[in-house]
């Protein structure tokens, strides 16, 4: 009687308390929909159509794990996987009661209290305590003997996915039936049932098997093995003295004291005789915790009576199991009711909005004035002036308001903010009226957030990074680095490479700063790269800041050097050499497409210099003769020339030219295919003409001769000592032959130099009048041939293909690196094999 009169008044309560009530299924996934309470509760009908938008649900934090989550629209999600066997007990309603607050922007309204019942589904089979089992029979047991199973336990909590059904699988002739009913527990008994006399001789063992099958959709089921041997057998079970123990209890109770003995007999001698006491599986954890079984003697003592104030009905089944093999059991209920005694202090419960633990809350900076923080339930189970409470705290930014009977709503009082204090310590307390009265408090801790409010910036404008080319993919180029002094979110940064204009950009960047190629990088083809990169935090809203990169390619030495002249390999060459000509013959060019020291050329011969006639400058590639050149030197010459870089490993090429020498002993250069274009100097048929006629003048006057040879004393020239002088006739026309050379006069210094000859022979000076050499040529014809010579222009000697004009008023040749040929201001083309002509720019 006192047991339904508990029964009623809670279902009582829980109908007078509850606003909502939903269903949902176990195993369902995390954040599985299960209703709107916004459209179910009625509350909103109360709220103007215009205000509605300003309500606002949130869950209050729960002190156990949380199940379930509310948005601030009011709909209502799981939040986990529910697992109906871990939250709930067996044969009992699985529910669990979810409190909402309610608000109108930042003001407390209401506490919606939502009970969401969590409906068990078919999860698991029947399971057998033991995959086999052997049971023995006599073979002096008469029809009827029967022996226990083990049976199956379904761990479903609904009745229907936890109701097993039994099936014996056996041959048609075997002996044996299955018997099957329900014991107190509502767990199912089995017995295997002798239909008629064994004969131990003829078949000494049976195998059968148990099917358990429970009652969910689709159903589930176990197989339990049973091997039968004829023998003797344990036929008794234990039996209790009674099935039902109904104990009152005081929670003053003394734990050295035994709640209640219990005690069961079994008919069978030996082991088959013995008895231990065992709490059911069926028994609730809960109980388990407050009461302990002593399996000998069968006494239940009480654990924890500290704890039994808010116990009033606990149900305990105990099993009596014999020590057969397998063992006989049997069940009795013990119902043990517990009165209280004691003034309890209150129990405060408290539940925050925002929380980083159980007695911590979290509220952001910027949070208003009279913003709800918490939710404070108090309950004192006492009887009168005991469980009458009243709760205060004592802090000058928070103030807590009442909701009615033993409840509480924490309120911020006045403006906080995050830079002046970011942590506050508040004690909460609760006294009953009792005598004497108890006090319970409760410390809290608010944690106040920072809000993104500073944006990041870069420890630089412009950073500037060298790295080489030729690296592997992924080479590091360097760091970049920000700064941001929010905290959390609004301090957390990221980086990215802002290419908009350059979406080939060869570089990537990590969230954390690090940059590095993302191919390899080539300097001849782009040696600086121009870009920005973005950093942003994860603040709400985000904030960013950009910087400029600059990364310049060092160049690596990975270019060889490239003849531009000559321009095809081999390179044909004629040399025309006169005693009094120019040394130098040609000049060789190149270009390197590397920059710096790689770009740094040195000529040399590679092999054909043999007889060291030629010479070649190393940085200016100025070929010349090294040495006198005698008749026997004119011949063929196969040069091979090389140049190389500076780099390290350092890189060359060569070119071959052809070199076809002729060797003259005449005085005068013949040099071949040169022609005078400029425009600025005096036709040189008109000098030739002009020159010609103030010989013949000079020739006429011979008082000229008296005085020329004055001029000659005083400057110290020296006349040419030879044998007899050669006729008149003889020199005016060796003077002829010379003016009326098509390649030109003489330069002044040739004819200085024929002035001061050494001594030589009359063959030396004069080859080509051996037959006519009684006379000598007069002074005075030499001098007025040097008088001519600022009339005439020098050259020098140059190949078939090309001429190269040398002024006197300017340096022969001077050190030139040609520009790569990507140059604009130079254009090459390919001139055969491995070497490049320079193309004159028009």
């Amino acid at each position: 009687m006192f047991l339904s009169l508990c029964i009623v008044l809670s279902l009582l309560h829980d109908c007078l308390t509850i606003d909502l009530t939903y269903r949902v299924q176990e195993e369902k996934p995390s954040g599985t929909y299960i209703a709107d309470i916004a459209a179910d509760s009625t509350f909103l009908d109360t709220i103007k159509s215009s205000e509605q938008s300003l309500i606002t649900f949130s869950q209050l934090k729960e002190k156990l794990t949380q199940l379930f989550n509310v948005t601030k629209q009011g709909k209502l999600y799981t939040a986990q996987i529910l697992d109906a066997e871990s939250l709930c007990t067996y044969n009992k309603k699985c529910f669990r009661i979810v409190k909402v607050a309610v608000r109108k922007t930042k003001s407390f309204t209401k506490i919606l209290k939502i009970k969401i019942i969590i409906e068990d589904i078919n999860d698991h089979q029947p399971e057998f305590p033991l995959e086999q089992v052997n049971i023995k029979f006599s073979e002096t047991d008469i029809q009827g003997t029967v022996k226990s199973l083990p049976n199956a336990i379904d761990r479903d909590l609904g009745f229907q996915n936890s109701l097993i059904e039994y099936k014996l699988k056996k041959k048609e002739d075997e002996p044996f039936s299955l018997s099957v009913f329900k014991r107190a527990d509502g767990i199912s008994s089995l017995r295997i049932i002798l239909e008629k006399p064994l004969n131990r001789e003829i078949q000494d063992s049976f195998t059968l098997s148990v099917i358990a099958k429970d009652g969910g959709t689709p159903p589930k089921q176990s197989v339990l093995n049973v091997v039968i041997s004829v023998e003797d057998e344990n036929d008794n079970q234990p039996v209790f003295s009674k099935p039902l123990y109904n104990i009152s209890l005081k929670s003053t109770h003394e734990k050295t004291k035994p709640v209640v003995v219990i005690s069961a007999t079994d008919l069978d001698l030996g082991e088959n005789g013995k008895i231990s006491y065992y709490f059911s599986p069926k028994t609730p954890e809960i109980s388990k915790k407050y009461f302990q079984l002593n399996k000998e003697t069968g006494e239940i003592f009480m654990v924890y009576n500290s704890q039994l104030d808010g116990i009033t009905l606990s149900e305990l089944f105990v099993e009596a199991r014999d020590g057969g093999s397998p063992p006989l059991s049997s069940i009795a209920t013990v119902l043990v009711n517990v009165i209280d005694q004691h003034n309890n202090p209150p129990n405060i419960d408290v539940n925050f909005i925002s929380s980083q633990n159980d007695n911590t809350a979290t509220i952001p900076e910027d949070i208003k004035v009279g913003s709800f923080i918490a939710y404070v339930m108090v309950t004192d189970n006492d009887v009168g002036l005991n469980g009458q409470v009243s709760c205060d705290i004592k802090h000058d930014k928070f103030k807590l308001r009442s909701m009615g009977s033993k409840e509480y709503n924490l309120v911020l009082e006045k403006p906080i903010d995050r830079e002046t204090q970011d942590h506050y310590k508040i004690t909460l307390s609760c006294q009953d009226k009792g005598l004497p009265p108890l006090v319970s408090t409760e410390n809290l801790s608010i944690q106040v957030t920072d809000i993104n409010d500073v944006q990041p910036k870069f420890t630089k404008d412009t950073f500037q990074f060298l790295t080489y080319e030729n690296k592997d993919k992924d080479f590091p180029i360097g760091f970049v680095n920000a700064t941001d002094l929010d905290l959390g979110p609004g301090g957390q940064l990221t980086y990215f490479l802002s290419n908009k204009d350059k979406p080939s950009l060869p570089f990537v960047i990590t969230s954390y700063g690090f940059i590095s190629t993302t191919m390899s990088l080539d300097r001849e083809k782009h040696d600086v790269y121009k870009f920005q990169v973005f950093v942003k935090d994860n603040g709400t809203p985000s904030l960013n800041d950009t910087a400029n990169v600059v990364v310049e390619i060092l160049d690596q030495n990975d270019n060889a050097p490239f003849f531009t002249f000559p321009s095809v390999d081999p390179y044909n060459l004629d040399v025309h050499y006169f005693p009094r000509g120019k040394k130098d013959i040609t000049v060789l060019r190149a270009s390197d497409r590397d920059n710096g020291n790689n770009a740094f050329l040195t000529y040399g011969f590679f092999k054909g210099n043999d007889k060291n006639l030629f010479a070649i400058k190393p940085h200016s590639g100025v070929v010349s003769f090294s040495r006198k050149v005698y008749l026997d030197d004119a011949g063929a010459y196969e040069l091979v020339f090389l140049v190389k870089d500076s780099g390290t490993p350092m890189q060359s090429a060569t070119t071959t030219v052809s070199l076809t020498l002729t060797v003259s002993n005449k005085t005068s250069p013949m040099l071949t295919a040169v022609q005078l274009q400029s425009d600025n100097f005096i036709d040189v048929t008109l000098l030739i003409i002009i020159v010609a006629a103030a010989v013949i003048v000079f020739v006429v006057i011979v008082v000229s001769i008296t005085l020329c040879i004055v001029r000659c004393v005083k400057h110290g020239t020296t006349t040419v000592r030879t044998g007899k002088k050669p006729p008149y006739n003889s020199e005016m026309r060796q003077l002829l032959i010379q003016t009326n050379n098509p390649i030109g006069l003489m330069n002044s210094e040739n004819l200085i130099s024929r002035n001061v000859l050494p001594k030589r022979t009359k063959h030396q000076l004069y080859p080509e009048n051996l037959a006519q050499n009684k006379y000598k040529a007069p002074i005075i014809t030499r001098n007025i041939l040097k008088s001519a010579q600022k009339y005439s222009e020098p050259v020098v000697a140059t190949s078939n293909d090309d001429a190269m004009e040398h002024h006197t008023d300017v340096p022969d040749y001077t050190l030139e690196t040609l520009p790569a040929p990507r140059d604009g201001r130079h254009k090459l083309r390919e001139g055969g094999g491995r070497h490049y002509e320079e193309i004159p720019s028009m």
